[in-house]
């Protein structure tokens, strides 16, 4: 899956499975905020990217919602991975958490709401009991 957002930040994609993915970067000069540390918005994007890869997993999907918060700085050279993993998953919804890890400690957390177009039946073993829409 080429996307070209995502090579220009210089991502890669570590892992990509149903409903979870893990997509790497590392902090560059061009990265950076007026504080000197990773802006927000690039690991905004990074958690994105793996959201978006595991949504999309489970066929065509798109953002209805998101949010994030932000725990430490990273610096010029951080080596960062959003580890994308679904929480629920519904005929019409999916949630996703991802936590941004550095060097084993927790960056951020993001969790994002998908809509999911196609509103295929819940695939078996997916760990959700409910198989009721959302």
């Amino acid at each position: 899956m080429k996307d070209p957002f995502m090579e220009a930040l210089g991502f890669s994609v570590r892992h990509l499975g149903p409903g979870e993915a893990v997509v790497a970067g590392v902090v560059r000069a061009e990265h950076l905020n007026l504080h000197g540390t990773a802006h927000g918005g690039f690991l905004y994007a990074l958690a994105d990217s793996a959201f978006a890869l595991a949504s999309n997993s489970r066929g065509p999907a798109v953002a209805l919602s998101c949010r994030m918060d932000y725990f430490r700085p990273l610096f010029l050279g951080a080596r960062v991975e959003a580890k994308a993993v679904e929480v629920n998953l519904s005929r019409r919804t999916a949630t996703y958490r991802v936590e941004l890890v550095s060097e084993g400690k927790l960056v951020a957390l993001f969790t994002g709401t998908v809509f999911r177009l196609g509103g295929d039946d819940v695939p078996a073993g997916t760990g959700n009991p409910s198989q009721g829409e959302a």
